[in-house]
């Protein structure tokens, strides 16, 4: 069984790919050390994660429970090595989608991916890792992302309106730590812009990576970062332009290809 496991679980918008980045990129370096399961291991429990996010009924999180279960079954005897589950749709949806308000979903997603974990491997040290970021530059973080892969057409102001409550991302922090019996850290991603692996490095930190190993490690580049002005307002003009999904779809990915250079 792993020796501690790690929840990497959020929040959206906070520097969670630049931490996805360099825990792939030194995947190889850290190896003897930790085991990672990112998005892509994990897609089945993404997708019910969110969906119990938006839907809130006892099925849909018995989906999401089954499925964390059948990810712990596979993860490989290590007793002394960290596992890293590491995606932010581990607290459901991105708020802002739909009538989805804020992430109050994520508690309970916590608290049961917890209490699996717990029970399936009850010597383990487990642990939850979060990152925040200040209210403002958050909403307008996520608002441009609802833009870019969705149909969002309110305007920034009302998106600030609507979803202010959203923002408060340490009080979140304190009710995940209220109701989920293990440690939970934080990070505010303004806190981080000057270690030398941003928002990774504090997770780096729960590691206990020999010095050595983290002396090698390998700096990335921000990832995921916001697209030009210019091209934002051509996404939203395209979101307000086309009531057709293909119509809209295919505006969208001309934009971004132009913009991009694809």
């Amino acid at each position: 069984m792993p020796r501690r496991i790690i929840f990497h679980a959020g929040f959206h918008k906070t520097g969670t790919t630049s931490v996805q980045a360099t825990l792939r990129a030194n995947r190889p370096l850290m190896k003897q050390q930790t085991t990672l399961r990112r998005r892509w291991h994990m897609q089945e429990l993404m997708a019910a994660a969110r969906g119990y996010s938006t839907w809130r009924d006892p099925l849909t999180l018995i989906k999401a429970q089954d499925r964390f279960e059948h990810v712990m079954d596979g993860v490989p005897a290590m007793p002394k090595r960290t596992l890293i589950m590491s995606a932010e749709e581990m607290c459901g949806h991105l708020p802002g989608r739909g009538d989805l308000m804020d992430y109050s979903a994520a508690p309970i997603l916590l608290y049961a991916f917890w209490e699996i974990a717990q029970r399936r491997f009850p010597q383990a040290d487990i642990m939850i890792y979060l990152t925040t970021r200040a209210p403002d530059a958050w909403l307008t973080s996520a608002y441009w992302e609802h833009v870019q892969s969705s149909d969002m057409t309110l305007d920034l102001d009302a998106f600030r309106e609507r979803y202010r409550a959203a923002a408060d991302l340490p009080a979140m922090v304190d009710e995940v730590a209220s109701r989920v019996p293990c440690p939970v850290h934080f990070a505010a991603l303004e806190a981080c812009k000057d270690l030398p692996h941003g928002p990774a490095d504090p997770l780096l930190d729960l590691c206990d990576l020999p010095l050595s190993t983290r002396a090698e490690l390998i700096q990335q580049p921000p990832a995921n970062t916001r697209l030009e002005d210019g091209v934002l307002h051509a996404l939203l003009a395209a979101n307000r332009t086309h009531t057709s999904s293909d119509t809209r779809k295919a505006a969208k990915k001309a934009i971004l290809a132009e913009a991009l250079g694809l």
